[in-house]
């Protein structure tokens, strides 16, 4: 098995966006303002695509987006080798501080990762998040 992380066209990031995260909305629902000036990295499994994140930077912050794993390739540490590496890269590229906009469903994963909760919360398409953020 070989994996690869390496960056991707934001088309590249859209289908899957769509096809994990919100299939039952139009496409367009899964772009946001700054894609076409994010970093968008792919982890790939044998040449398939099999999550993605973007990483969006300003000044001395970063915050990464829209992450998704195919469905049947979660649980397997794809998602954590995907976010370690967009973490590190966020840390290069001068961050002091990166955050995101967590599933509140999904916070504990990313308390793995050195991000904790702030008191930002919010819901948006019937899905409750939680700003969480790291220091470096």
């Amino acid at each position: 098995m070989i994996k690869l992380i390496r960056k991707i066209t934001q088309e590249e990031a859209w289908n899957m966006r769509h096809k994990v995260m919100w299939p039952d909305k139009p496409f367009d629902y899964i772009k946001v303002n700054g894609d076409d000036t994010a970093i968008h990295y792919g982890l790939f499994r044998d040449n398939k695509l099999i999550s993605v994140i973007s990483l969006f930077l300003s000044d001395k912050e970063a915050q990464f987006r829209k992450f998704a794993t195919l469905e049947e390739e979660q649980g397997k540490g794809f998602g954590s080798q995907l976010l370690n590496y967009t973490l590190e890269q966020a840390r290069l590229f001068g961050a002091e501080r990166v955050w995101c906009n967590a599933r509140s469903n999904k916070n504990t994963f990313y308390q793995k990762f050195g991000l904790k909760e702030t008191a930002s919360r919010f819901t948006k398409g019937g899905k409750d998040y939680v700003i969480m953020e790291v220091f470096f």
